[in-house]
């Protein structure tokens, strides 16, 4: 017998079985409205030939995390979020441990959203500031 869901990111991390979020083990740790925090490990899947976290596996956690906050703030049975634009600033690199993702809406708007993206290493230390510009679309 299946386990009843408990809360929403139990619920977002089951959505998100055989994506890219999960083969990145990308974990949801805190999902309202305005805030998103994601978790990822700094692993050689993650990483760049240099052994050092690839700045696209920042930024698939960073959009990752507004597309989801995006989808927190809209009609999920009528709206679909999709990204419109993403900037990264790569601040330090990283080779092991963990990653976490903060996501905090600048703009929420009927049809666009923009999210600030931190990603700190497990001391706080900046490893990358982010923003994302979502779209918010009709649902075909």
């Amino acid at each position: 017998m299946e386990q009843p869901i408990k809360n929403v990111e139990e619920q977002l991390q089951k959505n998100a079985e055989g994506t890219l979020i999960d083969v990145l083990d990308i974990t949801f740790v805190e999902a309202n409205q305005d805030r998103l925090v994601l978790r990822m490990p700094v692993q050689p899947k993650t990483h760049q030939p240099a052994g050092i976290l690839h700045g696209g596996a920042s930024v698939v956690l960073a959009e990752t995390a507004a597309s989801v906050g995006t989808a927190l703030n809209i009609d999920q049975e009528t709206k679909v979020p999709v990204g419109l634009e993403i900037n990264a600033n790569h601040v330090r690199s990283k080779q092991d441990g963990e990653v976490t993702a903060t996501a905090t809406p600048f703009h929420k708007g009927r049809t666009t959203m923009i999210w600030e993206i931190k990603i700190v290493d497990e001391d706080e230390k900046l490893i990358c500031v982010s923003r994302c510009t979502m779209a918010v679309l009709d649902r075909k």
